[in-house]
């Protein structure tokens, strides 16, 4: 049984489907309304931002041993 969603915008109930080209939207109007709210700055993300922390050599070196571990195609033949 497929997904039944409601338009953010109207509150129409949308197939989430392949078919729905718009989803979650029920219309490219609904999608253009919606896209015109998050420009004009009526949709905001809740969180505030987090200060910036700055990132050392150590932050660095750490997270790139982390990322070679957990991705092994990434580093070289021996």
């Amino acid at each position: 049984m497929p997904l039944k969603v409601s338009c953010p915008n109207c509150a129409k109930v949308v197939t989430w489907q392949a078919s729905s080209e718009f989803r979650p939207f029920c219309s490219k109007r609904c999608q253009l309304i919606d896209l015109g709210e998050w420009a004009e700055e009526n949709h905001k993300i809740s969180q505030s931002i987090q200060g910036a922390t700055p990132i050392t050599e150590e932050m660095l070196d750490a997270m790139e041993d982390e990322f070679l571990m957990n991705n092994k195609f990434f580093v070289e033949p021996e």
